[in-house]
């Protein structure tokens, strides 16, 4: 496309005028006639005359509107205009956001007024932005039927706009590392975004305050703006039209796909009807006249006999097309967290749920909150908790989760791209919409803002007492109560295979109990409140849906118990059956199971819940209160100095494998097991940590502690032990003794839950202990079979075929067949 200077003027005029020979007019040639078809000959012309329109409109210099007024802009303004029109950034949609969003205030400010004073509104009573696009001219209309502007406020607040703002622009603008215009709304001048999108910008206004509706009009670059009568005259009755002529890099917004998508985006619960006008190409029949003189029937004057016409067939009408203009609503979902939630049914909240999750969550929310806060920061929102995992965390991919809350400024959407909530409760959809924010902010000076922290923590805080809220509710009765069964006797007869009935919470929180583990490792000012929302399983609980919160864990401990016992573990079966368990079994202790990988970290994190602490029974120290202490002290010191020697020697024989061996106080049936260190990391932990997804191979191995080896002084194989070592140090002890010792370590190992460090060595091991029992003196092979050879045999066949060489086909009689 051509653009032409303002001294290309005469030679524009010249080639429009056919002095430049019309076979190379503008940058299009063509064909000699001769060697053209009429077809082509026609789109010649056509081509000829939109190119040298095109000219004629490029080098056609720019006029004012007829009767306006030139105004120069205050030198901050036109400052502020260069950054604009000469930035980099590119989200240049914004614009559309700020007009609709100005256009509403506008129709705010006259709702205001018009109710002590109906007579305002006059003839145009209905409050609503209308949106047109014009390809064929390039522009785009927002129109609107607010409360206008009068002359002077045109050049007031489009000309020398508010003297502060625009200072506050350019002042945070040159302090920015880079120049983000997205800033521009924050300062009240976000009518200058236009100038991102339009070469020239015309501003048509009408106000009760005046007669007369005046026209501003800019061109981009320019340092001055005109302002006058509309030659048009009155064709508002009362609002404001903004017309936008495009540049030409911008005819996405000419597209109605693309103009919908950001009314709906920015726009999409503003209180006031936003409409785009749809050009449609129809094809409708064409107009014929009603009555033809040639079809009139004809009658010869002589002829006494009246003539019968045939009856012909209807031809199918000749069709034409037209151009129609119709306006479609696009914001026609209702902003319900504006409305009074006493009369909002179920089934509206469930319907905005589906707005604001896009399938992404469940078909139906779990539960929500509408509430308004109230003091120094107003806002409104409503919460929603979904029913089902959200895709990426399905998948463990926190940094993939897509923000759940929308962000509104007087229900213009302001950015769905910073986080409102804490990572932990990024399920956690809804609105937010704060009169208090400035609009346009940027991503970066909003996240900081003071006001928007203010909002993060009400928001957090009304998000953890909806879980509460849920937790807490009781059990819901039953839809259709059953009647019971009646026995001989009259007593009810209760099905045994029925099933029980779950609590809603439980159903949740199997689901999203993870991220409210994590909030308690991440979120330390809210812990307390998220560690009475986590339920576990426990050693008395059985049945797959059977959940215990710490709190009634702590109402049941026992009399003599300080502690909560907890055992991280792999899976419920291991831990249940595991060696650990013994001496709580025995005392009828309650035990937490761990069965979550990130349960480790929270036991990391998270040392005690209501004053007690957690105490993981896979490491040393556990204690238990139930018997005289000055007993258990004097037990322990002859336990200590009976098996002194067995200690000493195993030390000395396992060498680095463990830390030390000592005598257990909690073993119950095994001979020995393995215990991590009180401030090491467990069997479960190390586990975690070899399964680590992102570790490199060529990475150092992570170092792992050695465990304690604990020997129980009461098991037989332990005191046979004993027994087997020699009482001098110095003399050599039968490597059948040996081997049964590294063979404890191996079995208090594996009941550990640690893994056996010496493979290859453990099965050495093991192969001379079945050589033993086995009575096996030699591991050497035996000679390899020597088979017979056998003679060939032909195989038999399956079946045995008759004898067919006496048959005749002849002899076969097809009448004594039963067909």
């Amino acid at each position: 496309m051509i653009r032409f200077h303002k001294l290309a003027l005469g030679a524009a005029l010249v080639a429009v005028l056919g002095l430049i020979p019309p076979s190379h007019i503008g940058n299009v040639a063509f064909a000699a006639t001769s060697d053209m078809t009429d077809a082509e000959k026609k789109a010649e012309e056509v081509a000829a005359t939109a190119a040298a329109q095109e000219i004629l409109s490029a080098a056609t210099p720019y006029a004012p509107p007829e009767g306006s007024s030139s105004f120069a802009y205050e030198a901050e303004v036109s400052k502020m205009l260069d950054i604009v029109i000469n930035s980099l950034y590119t989200n240049k949609d914004i614009f559309l956001r700020e007009l609709i969003s100005n256009a509403s205030d506008a129709l705010d400010k006259i709702r205001f007024l018009s109710v002590t004073k109906p007579e305002l509104l006059g003839e145009t009573k209905e409050l609503e932005i209308k949106v047109d696009y014009d390809p064929d001219n390039k522009t785009l209309t927002v129109r609107d039927t607010g409360i206008g502007m009068t002359m002077d406020e045109m050049v007031k607040n489009l000309g020398t706009v508010a003297r502060s703002g625009t200072t506050n622009f350019i002042k945070a603008l040159s302090e920015s590392e880079k120049n983000n215009v997205n800033m521009i709304g924050m300062f009240g001048v976000g009518f200058y975004s236009t100038f991102l999108v339009a070469d020239r910008v015309t501003v048509a206004s009408k106000s009760n305050e005046d007669d007369t509706q005046h026209v501003w009009e800019s061109v981009n670059g320019e340092s001055n703006f005109h302002v006058g009568p509309d030659p048009r005259g009155n064709t508002l009755g009362r609002g404001t039209e903004i017309t936008l002529h495009l540049k030409e890099d911008a005819d996405q917004y000419l597209s109605p796909y693309k103009l919908k998508e950001l009314i709906r985006h920015y726009s999409e619960f503003v209180t006031h009807p936003v409409s785009l006008r749809q050009i449609k190409t129809v094809k409708v029949p064409k107009e014929e006249d009603e009555f033809k003189e040639d079809d009139e029937p004809k009658k010869d004057e002589g002829d006494d006999f009246e003539v019968t016409e045939e009856k012909v067939e209807e031809k199918e009408p000749e069709m034409e097309e037209v151009t129609t203009y119709e306006y479609e609503q696009i914001n026609t979902d209702p902003a319900i967290w504006a409305r009074d939630k006493d009369v909002i049914t179920d089934e509206e909240y469930q319907e905005f749920w589906q707005v604001v999750s896009k399938g992404d969550g469940g078909q139906k929310a779990e539960d929500w909150t509408h509430f308004t806060a109230e003091g120094n920061i107003n806002f409104k929102s409503i919460l929603y908790v979904p029913s089902e995992l959200p895709y990426a965390l399905q998948q463990g991919q926190l940094d993939q989760m897509v923000n759940g809350l929308r962000l509104y400024v007087r229900k213009v959407l302001i950015s769905d791209e910073f986080d409102l909530m804490p990572r932990y409760l990024s399920f956690v959809k809804g609105v937010v919409d704060s009169d208090d924010l400035p609009l346009n902010v940027n991503r970066e000076t909003l996240q900081e803002s003071k006001i928007v922290k203010i909002i993060k923590k009400k928001l957090v805080r009304k998000a953890i007492e909806l879980i509460r809220k849920m937790a807490t509710a009781p059990m819901p009765e039953e839809d259709e109560p059953t009647e019971a069964e009646i026995d001989a006797e009259g007593n009810s007869i209760i099905p045994e295979d029925k099933p029980k009935k779950i609590h809603p919470y439980i159903s949740w929180y199997k689901k999203f109990g993870l991220s409210l583990k994590m909030g308690c490792i991440d979120d330390s000012a809210n812990r307390d409140k998220l560690q009475k929302l986590l339920r576990f399983k426990t050693s008395k609980t059985d049945g797959e849906n059977d959940y215990v919160s710490l709190q009634e864990y702590v109402d049941r401990m026992k009399d003599w118990q300080k502690e909560i016992y907890v055992f991280p573990g792999e899976s419920m079966k291991a831990l249940k059956e595991s060696s650990f368990m013994d001496a709580f079994i025995e005392r009828d202790v309650e035990v937490i199971y761990f069965t979550d990988a990130i349960d480790e970290y929270y036991l990391g994190n998270v040392r005690e819940f209501s004053g007690h602490k957690f105490r993981d029974i896979t490491k040393e120290g556990v204690k238990f209160s139930d018997e005289d202490e000055n007993v258990a002290k004097r037990r322990a010191k002859v336990y200590a100095e009976k098996f002194k020697p067995l200690t000493k020697y195993l030390k000395k024989l396992y060498g680095s494998d463990v830390s030390r061996v000592s005598i257990s106080k909690r073993l119950g049936r095994a001979p020995a097991i393995v215990s991590a260190s009180e401030w090491g990391n467990s069997a479960n932990m190390d586990r975690i940590m070899r399964a680590q997804a992102w570790a490199h191979k060529d990475a150092p191995e992570p170092h792992f502690s050695s465990g304690i080896m604990e020997l129980n002084p009461r098991h037989p194989f332990v005191i046979k032990l004993l027994e087997s070592i020699p009482e001098d140090e110095e003399a050599e002890v039968p490597e059948s003794v040996k081997d049964a010792a590294w063979i404890l370590l191996d079995m208090a190992t594996m009941s550990g839950g640690f893994p056996i460090r010496d493979p290859k060595k453990y099965a050495s091991r093991m192969t001379r202990v079945l050589k033993s029992n086995l009575g096996v003196e030699s591991l050497d092979l035996a000679a390899e079979i020597d088979p017979p050879e056998e003679d060939d045999e032909p195989d038999e066949p399956e079946f045995d075929m008759p004898d067919m060489k006496e048959f005749n086909m002849g002899d076969l009689d097809m009448e004594d067949l039963d067909m």
